[in-house]
């Protein structure tokens, strides 16, 4: 059996899961990683896109959003803006999300750059969600 590690997810709503697995895959901003048991200690920043979770004879997929991986002796975190199961994405409402974000970017008309920044990260993690639905839709 592989050796497992404590993975916990968090987003800023809630504890997406904790527990042990046997490996994660993340989006990294310079491409995906893939940690095992004993990887070396690290940090680095996560873009939006697809987790893959497995624990024993379980695959998990998650959609997260941009965020941090923090991998520890024996824990890994994962500290993402959101984090959803894939049987939870609403494609319906994604697709509403995503129309509003791109309305916005359209139009210009930014209060600030933080509004800018937000209506970006709004389109970036509907454009992702949809991504991740599309490529499972024969699993569901």
């Amino acid at each position: 059996m592989p050796k497992q590690f404590k993975l916990d997810v968090i987003s800023l709503t809630h504890a997406a899961y904790s527990g042990n697995v046997t490996s994660v895959t993340v989006p990294g901003v310079d491409g995906e990683l893939t940690i095992l048991a004993d990887h070396i200690p690290v940090i680095t920043p996560l873009k939006a896109g697809e987790m893959i979770t497995r624990r024993e004879n379980e695959t998990i997929f998650t959609a997260i959003s941009s965020g941090f991986l923090i991998v520890d002796p024996g824990r890994v975190t994962v500290l993402a803006d959101s984090a959803e199961k894939l049987e939870d994405l609403d494609e319906e409402k994604i697709n509403a999300a995503k129309a509003r974000a791109e309305k916005l970017l359209s139009e210009k008309k930014f209060a600030d750059d933080r509004s800018f920044a937000d209506a970006t990260a709004a389109l970036e993690k509907s454009l992702s969600h949809l991504r991740i639905i599309k490529k499972h839709r024969t699993r569901r």
